[in-house]
């Protein structure tokens, strides 16, 4: 069973400023015949310019006393229900009435059918294949052109006549004009958006022996998976080349969303994924005050790390850090550990350090400057839960820290009177550490207004 539709608007995006749907006409279709018609004007609560009126006739007068789409939004759901949305250059008009209806808070989905990709596959090498030229040159009358109603019926003869051609096409007489247009590519992509909902996860792509070859994390899984089949890269039409299926974990928390993904990108190694895959931390920057009182930083060895600031898996992106901090701070060579003990740093010499280590700055201004990188890169508590939203609205999520790092996460009932903190610690479940999760859970704490619970009896408030 097939919906044809065509639709007029006021303008070629969808918006009050731009353009909202001022006709519509259905034209059912049960693949021998027409067996059903609606059309109605629609009154688009905006002004329609005289360039869309002078296309298809419909003025702002004509409409003032037309429905508006909410109030036939029910009866295209009914008409459109388990039937192939086909059109004309099909994006156009499904694009227009899915984002009608998403204005009313409803999620409209049908699998589609253009008649443009069907007529270029049956009817080769025309000239055009825009409406008119198509229906000019095949005989078919429109009796109303660039009105929807005398659009869509012309595109059901069309379509009519497609059928006629594919029942007599060697290659093609035996499938299903769906399956003359889907691609492996298109099979796979409504099978991958079916399977996943519009929630915060972590979804793995799968391949054809159901090995893991990229996993991603999103608010919403399905429009984040639905990015991928419009990407332009190499890479990611290869991987799309390579995809069979889909699993994922719903988090309900962003926050867990991140921690779990770069988790699993450690654990798996998934070809198509970029960052955060490498596993071994090399060397940390530690921080430490001398016998002089002066806050030092170094880089030192991932293993003989005693208060590290932050990790890296390379020397080479711990000194990029490093020396980044060094311009935007003018810290001091010597005591970021990269010049001798008793010696005056060059960058001293080229007006790049105040002089503390010619003793003419005063330790206390240098340590402002050097306190404002640590304060950045640590917690103002070392043990505590970060409570977010859960999985569901009876639900609230956890992420534990201890001493200062990642321990895991959990969920438990929103209802539950806290008495104890630390019982909370019976839901977490446990993840392996890597150095980076921390600086995961310090962005998201700069950049959210989550509740803190502070493992000795304090609940900071939303």
């Amino acid at each position: 069973m097939f919906a044809i539709i065509d639709i007029e608007t006021c303008g070629n995006k969808f918006g009050y400023p731009q353009g909202r749907i001022i006709e519509i006409a259905v034209v059912v279709h049960d693949g021998l015949q027409v067996t059903e018609t609606f059309s109605t004007l629609i009154n688009p609560g905006c002004h329609i310019s005289g360039f869309y009126s002078n296309i298809s006739g419909i003025t702002n007068d004509m409409v003032a006393n037309a429905p508006q789409f909410h109030q036939v939004a029910k009866k295209i759901v009914e008409l459109t229900e388990d039937r192939i949305f086909v059109a004309h250059n099909v994006g156009f008009d499904y694009g227009f009435i899915q984002e009608e209806f998403a204005f009313l808070g409803y999620k409209f989905r049908r699998e589609k059918l253009c008649t443009v990709r069907l007529s270029r596959k049956l009817l080769p090498k025309r000239i055009s294949y825009s409406l008119g030229h198509l229906c000019a040159s095949l005989s078919i009358p429109i009796n109303g052109r660039h009105r929807a109603l005398g659009d869509a019926e012309a595109t059901a003869k069309l379509f009519d006549l497609l059928l006629r051609v594919k029942n007599d096409h060697p290659q093609y007489k035996n499938m299903g004009v769906d399956e003359i247009m889907t691609r492996r590519i298109d099979k796979i992509k409504s099978y991958i958006l079916k399977k996943l909902p519009e929630e915060c996860g972590v979804y793995y792509f799968l391949d054809k022996e159901g090995k893991i070859i990229y996993i991603g994390k999103s608010n919403n899984m399905y429009n984040r998976a639905l990015s991928h089949f419009n990407t332009h890269e190499k890479k990611g039409k290869r991987m799309l080349n390579e995809l069979y299926n889909v699993d994922f974990v719903l988090t309900g928390s962003e926050l867990i969303a991140l921690l779990l993904e770069a988790e699993e990108i450690k654990k798996h190694s998934p070809e198509f994924n970029r960052s955060r895959k490498r596993s071994v931390f090399t060397h940390s920057i530690d921080s430490f005050e001398d016998d002089k009182g002066i806050i030092n930083f170094k880089i030192v060895p991932y293993e003989e790390s005693e208060n590290a600031l932050q990790s890296f898996t390379t020397y080479m992106t711990a000194r990029e850090r490093l020396e980044s901090w060094i311009d935007e701070y003018t810290l001091c060579l010597r005591y970021c550990g990269l010049t001798d003990a008793d010696a005056v740093c060059f960058n001293h010499q080229i007006k790049k350090c105040n002089g503390i280590c010619s003793g003419d700055e005063e330790i206390e201004i240098y340590n402002q400057r050097a306190k404002k990188i640590t304060k950045d890169l640590t917690f103002d508590d070392k043990d505590f839960f970060i409570v977010d939203h859960g999985r569901t609205p009876e639900e609230k999520s956890l992420v534990l820290m201890e001493n200062g790092r990642y321990s895991g996460y959990g969920y438990f009932d929103a209802t539950t009177q806290l008495q104890n903190p630390e019982e909370l610690k019976d839901v977490i479940k446990r993840a392996h550490y890597y150095p980076d999760a921390d600086d995961l859970v310090r962005s998201y704490l700069k950049s959210k207004n989550v509740r803190k619970i502070v493992l000795n009896g304090t609940v900071q408030p939303r």
